[in-house]
């Protein structure tokens, strides 16, 4: 199964244009995605073998992502 980035604009594309608007006038919602893009790419970069971690906690990185 190939590696992927899951980016909120990507698993929401017909949010995109409210996912911006949110970025650009929430500080609340940019920190909470930019918590999610920082997980998202910690699991990334441990599927893809750049970083060690045992499979029980990277499960709770992915429900802490979703």
């Amino acid at each position: 199964m190939p590696l992927e980035h899951h980016p909120l604009a990507r698993e929401f594309p017909e949010y995109r244009q409210q996912l911006q608007a949110l970025h650009a006038t929430d500080a609340h919602f940019a920190q909470l995605a930019q918590h999610y893009e920082n997980l998202d790419k910690r699991i990334y970069e441990v599927e893809d073998g750049r970083q060690a971690m045992d499979d029980l906690a990277l499960h709770a990185l992915k429900n802490e992502r979703v």
